[in-house]
């Protein structure tokens, strides 16, 4: 079966405004976690949140990152997606990143709760 992809906040923008070659790689690799296999290059970073992976994406025009969630049944929750510029991932983005993800929790258990009433 394949997932459903949730894009949260801008990350669909932000993955539409990659290059062209960082885009189809992005794109074949969301195709593979659709269909329950892992991305090609990767690495868990559970300090973001529980579950939470990233897709290294190293091109020609720079290092780009699409960062997921899809350890739940209903779908893959895109992030973020941005471009790497240091060594270390910003703390801006690294913000953004958790921020969503505590959404997606909070309306997880939101739901959660509403289906045992």
């Amino acid at each position: 079966m394949i997932k459903d992809i949730d894009w949260r906040g801008s990350s669909l923008k932000d993955l539409r405004d990659f290059p062209t070659d960082a885009r189809k790689r992005a794109g074949y690799e969301l195709e593979q976690i659709q269909q329950g296999l892992p991305p090609t290059q990767w690495k868990s970073v559970n300090d973001w949140g529980a579950g939470v992976v990233e897709i290294k994406l190293d091109v020609r025009a720079g290092t780009f990152r699409v960062v997921y969630l899809a350890k739940f049944d209903e779908a893959i929750y895109i992030l973020h997606c941005f471009a790497k510029k240091n060594q270390q991932t910003s703390p801006k983005d690294i913000s953004i990143i958790k921020s969503r993800y505590a959404q997606i929790v909070r309306e997880r258990h939101r739901r959660e709760n509403e289906k045992g009433y």
